[in-house]
């Protein structure tokens, strides 16, 4: 297993710097190089009127990975061997719950919903299973649904009162879309990218047949109760209304019950399908060729970032996609989303992701692939890759633009006397940090 060292020391302060996306950088906000040197000054320190930290490293114990863990609810000198039964898939996936870091404090409702735990709903032709806050109450802002339909199958015109964003895992889904003015849309969204539907837009998903497997997609909904059960269906309508008296005979093959997904042939290849509306084609695309876009590369992973200034038709959905190499964190230094909170999505995989939600309160979770995260707008986190692999993930917020804020950012662009009083650095730490955003942190050496 691969860990980085001393968190704080790795989040917020590093002699390498990497830029930030042109995307994650406010527009109008002045360019500063990373590597400028924070302003220092010979400021008496203040005197601690508290005891200090402990730097102990606080590392994962143990990862499932590992070809012999041994999981023990011990760290250190605290906590006590297993003497009874236990779970042990559970514990191995979840380290940090079982002999938490001793910096955690406090009860943080849980962070974590892994999909395997949601009950699957089976139909022929794709399966569908959800998580809202029937199964995770944390995630107050948004739901997730995760689908697949096999090659041809359908899941049936439809439309719902939230905004949907998804993400095509793989294979090739065609989508349809009418809006309120008339004007229509189909698009074939493949693995890595996007589409987009605005609340009470009608709507279809049908699987292609260029992956003989079908497609498979992730769903976000902008609202944490939502129910992918309980959305409005074309057959669910149209078989509990009367049939007109004038042609029954028309109306005499409506399904008596809804299909929600259903097998069919795969459609034509192309756009030729779509009727030529008299209203055209919807003002923006529905769709987006993400896996297109190239990544910002950095010493520590990647990183591509989309909200509506690269997808305007996404006005409630914005989004990053990063890989994270071995023993680097995802930071920007210690880091927090102002005003939207963070849904988040493994792909690949294991990280370890620490939430402080004030007044002492912090709690350490374990993620692998196929797992949700979830951080409320404003609490401080970071993201680290604690495998021997690379991390891949996706965070998600219910916004048109991307943002955070980056502590060390915070610190950097502070007074030096303001910053020193309170955590006692010196000059030598202090230069150290970084003026601008870093999406990134590298492993340290």
């Amino acid at each position: 297993m691969i860990t980085a060292s001393f968190c704080i020391a790795a989040l917020c302060l590093s002699s390498t710097a990497f830029a930030a996306p042109a995307a994650a950088v406010a527009s109008g906000a002045a360019s500063v190089n990373a590597t400028t040197p924070t302003q220092t000054t010979s400021a008496v320190h203040a005197t601690a009127t508290v005891p200090f930290i402990s730097t102990e490293l606080n590392e994962v114990l143990w990862n499932s990975s590992d070809p012999d863990p041994n999981p023990q609810a011990v760290r250190g000198s605290i906590g006590a061997s297993i003497i009874g039964p236990t779970d042990n898939f559970i514990t191995l996936e979840n380290p940090d719950l079982l002999a938490p870091p001793t910096t955690d404090n406090g009860f943080t409702q849980n962070a974590k919903w892994p999909f395997s735990l949601s009950k699957n709903r089976l139909l022929t032709g794709g399966w569908s299973r959800q998580e809202n806050t029937a199964v995770m109450p944390f995630a107050s802002k948004m739901a997730g649904v995760n689908m697949r339909l096999t090659a041809g199958s359908i899941r049936e015109l439809h439309w719902h009162t939230s905004a949907e964003w998804a993400y095509v895992l793989k294979g090739t889904t065609q989508v349809t879309a009418v809006d309120s003015n008339g004007k229509n849309f189909i698009g074939n969204v493949q693995a890595g990218d996007l589409w987009y539907f605005p609340p009470g837009v009608p709507h279809s998903l049908q699987a292609t047949a260029d992956d003989p497997d079908g497609s498979e997609f992730l769903l976000i909904f902008d609202n944490a109760d939502f129910s992918d059960d309980a959305t409005f269906l074309l057959t669910d309508w149209l078989s509990h209304v009367p049939v007109d008296g004038t042609d029954p005979a028309a109306f005499a093959h409506i399904p008596e019950e809804q299909l929600y997904i259903f097998p069919h042939a795969p459609p034509a290849d192309g756009n030729s399908s779509l009727p030529v509306s008299p209203n055209g084609l919807v003002d923006n695309p529905l769709s987006f060729a993400w896996s297109q876009v190239a990544p910002t590369q950095l010493a520590g992973g990647s990183v591509k970032i989309v909200d509506s200034r690269t997808f305007p038709a996404a006005t409630a959905i914005a989004a990053a996609d990063i890989f994270v190499e071995p023993g680097a964190i995802r930071s920007v230094s210690f880091f927090w989303h102002p005003t939207q909170d963070e849904w988040g999505f493994f792909l690949e995989g294991q990280g370890r992701m620490t939430i402080f939600a004030s007044q002492s309160i912090s709690g350490t979770f374990n993620y692998v692939a196929g797992d949700i995260a979830y951080v409320p707008a404003g609490m401080g986190h970071y993201i680290e890759n604690t495998g021997n692999t690379t991390l891949h993930f996706l965070e998600i917020f219910n916004t048109d633009m991307y943002q955070d804020i980056s502590l060390s950012t915070w610190l950097a662009l502070t007074p030096p006397d303001l910053v020193k009083a309170h955590l006692g650095f010196d000059d030598a730490t202090m230069a150290r940090l970084f003026k601008s955003q870093q999406i990134l942190i590298a492993p340290s050496t």
